[in-house]
């Protein structure tokens, strides 16, 4: 059995890292039809509360369009036809501009709100495999492609039912509708419009709520990982194992070279006696306190008494004192305070030791 084809199955969850590369590819999850939905009902929405105002801006309009044009000799001038074009258009924009403004903002806010601030250009970067015809078929005949026909499926028989229905129900009222006066239509037509558009909203919201969840589904399958990935991000992130580890090695032996070169300046080398070996120097016109220049356990308090011995340092026998200053005391930092009692007495007695010797 190939165990590497194990390795290879995107079983895991995707990691921080590369959510946040995807990220910067503009690839985030979100769902056109919870946008859709969003647009509808908000669209809906202000057309009933600006109800009265649009259908009685629309009704003022059309009369005293109407009895203009009836008063004017010169209608089909083309001055005369671009007049009234400009007045239309400025009239429309007027009285659809809450409805529009509200419409994008619910667009926006919706989009927003599912994928966050996402700026990346390489989205409409030219790809080679967006043009290449076998790439483009298998779009066709994913499962994607497949999902989006079922939805789009579903959304016309959701709306066309709901439309027939709304027809239906109203199908004798229609024919009243000639007999009333404009504003009256127009509110009916409106009133009507109103209720079978928020039956479609709330149908296309309920639609997009299942969209959302596949499309989350869809998104981290898509982002998923395998063991082997998950291996190859983290030495892009923390560097080769094997190659940190060759480095430690490297800087510990630099670190014990210099440490060893330094046992030289000692003025005394406090042992355990044969377990743990302590490097002291003492220079009053630079430090306050004896500095440990090298300590070491087992093999390396071996060599550090060696260099110790070859140099003629004194080394002196003080088990407590040994194991203070290796447990709590680090290469290059002076001796605290609790320890100069007993540091002081050792170096005194080597300083005494070698006033006899000299």
């Amino acid at each position: 059995m190939n165990l590497q084809l194990f390795a290879q199955e995107k079983t895991e969850r995707a990691t921080p890292r590369k959510r946040q590369k995807a990220r910067e590819r503009g690839q985030v999850f979100s769902s056109r039809e919870m946008v859709s939905s969003a647009v509808l009902l908000t669209g809906f929405a202000i057309l009933n509360i600006f109800q009265s105002n649009i259908i009685g801006g629309l009704t003022a309009y059309l009369s005293s369009t109407w009895q203009q044009l009836l008063n004017k000799e010169d209608l089909y001038t083309i001055p005369e036809i671009q007049k009234i074009f400009v007045q239309a258009m400025m009239f429309i924009s007027k009285i659809m501009a809450p409805l529009l403004s509200g419409i994008m903002l619910a667009g926006v806010l919706t989009n927003f709100l599912q994928t966050g601030a996402v700026l990346s250009l390489e989205p409409i970067i030219p790809k080679i495999e967006r043009i290449n015809p076998f790439e483009g078929l298998k779009r066709i005949f994913s499962r994607r492609s497949l999902m989006e026909l079922l939805k789009s499926t579903a959304k016309i028989i959701v709306i066309g039912y709901l439309i027939y229905s709304s027809i239906y129900k109203i199908k004798d009222i229609i024919p009243l509708m000639l007999d009333m006066d404009v504003y009256s239509s127009f509110e009916m037509l409106t009133n009507i419009s109103f209720n079978t558009g928020m039956k479609a909203g709330i149908a296309l919201f309920i639609l997009a709520v299942f969209d959302y969840v596949y499309q989350w589904y869809e998104y981290e399958t898509g982002l998923m990982m395998s063991k082997e990935d998950i291996k190859e991000e983290f030495k892009e992130v923390e560097g080769n194992p094997q190659i940190k580890s060759r480095i430690r090695q490297i800087q510990r032996r630099m670190a014990r070279s210099r440490m060893m070169h330094d046992v030289k300046k000692a003025d005394v080398v406090i042992t355990n006696p044969t377990h743990l070996a302590v490097a002291l120097a003492y220079d009053a016109s630079v430090n306050p306190a004896p500095v440990v220049l090298a300590k070491g356990s087992h093999g390396i308090a071996e060599k550090i008494k060696q260099i110790a011995e070859r140099e003629d340092i004194p080394i002196v026998e003080n088990k407590p004192l040994a194991q203070v200053l290796y447990k709590s005391v680090e290469i290059g930092d002076v001796v605290p305070e609790n320890l100069y009692h007993a540091v002081a007495e050792v170096l005194a007695f080597v300083y005494s030791l070698k006033e006899r010797r000299n």
